[in-house]
């Protein structure tokens, strides 16, 4: 299961990929790294509403309706609030925040554990697993596309362990809370990596 950690620092590769020079100031790397940690907030969640977390915060509808607002405020409107308020660099930082929200954030946990991915119109898991391979005599073979029927899984059945809430339903107090950092080596790779090329590329734009 990736950690918070490990979001940020897939939104960390993101950031530095997708901004600009002039728009890689500090402040645009820490709006860009928030974002990718806040779908995990709703693990705070858990303990009142069943279910919460990878379903509150890790649906497919919130950057859908996150992207058309964006989209309202620099195609549509005649006077764009973000440009208006903080210039070229508004609009750039926020669809780069919104792109680290729904891939760093809600995707890798979507191709890893799972996500209920629309919810709460729809209360299904779902995760996007699978193999591409070329096989000397098989062909191409893959297991991303299975209509095979699978359980189903839902909030009421499925409860993902946090720190926050270890269990389904009350707790008792000797219950051990673990809260991840890194949990495998390609974890510890990426945060690795992430922090480098954030350090490289911000001694980079301040030149």
């Amino acid at each position: 299961m990736p950690s918070t950690l490990v979001h940020v620092a897939f939104a960390g590769l993101l950031a530095a990929a997708l901004l600009r020079d002039d728009d890689f100031t500090r402040g645009a790397v820490a709006a860009v790294l928030v974002a990718a940690a806040v779908p995990d907030l709703d693990a705070f969640f858990s303990t009142v509403v069943v279910g919460a977390h990878r379903s509150l915060g890790h649906n497919a509808l919130l950057p859908v309706a996150a992207a058309a607002v964006l989209l309202y405020d620099t195609r549509v409107r005649e006077v764009s609030v973000l440009y208006a308020r903080y210039g070229a660099r508004g609009p750039a930082v926020a669809w780069t925040a919104l792109a680290a929200f729904a891939v760093a954030g809600v995707g890798l946990d979507y191709v890893t554990n799972g996500v209920n991915l629309f919810w709460p119109i729809h209360d299904q898991f779902y995760t996007l697993n699978g193999k591409l391979s070329l096989s000397s005599t098989r062909g191409v073979v893959q297991t991303f596309v299975d209509l095979t029927p699978e359980r189903v899984r839902t909030t009421e059945t499925l409860h993902y362990r946090t720190g926050v809430d270890p269990t389904p339903g009350d707790e008792k107090r000797s219950v051990e809370r673990v809260f991840p950092v890194v949990w495998s080596g390609w974890q510890l790779l990426l945060v690795a990596v992430s922090a480098a090329v954030l350090t490289v590329r911000g001694r980079r734009a301040a030149r």
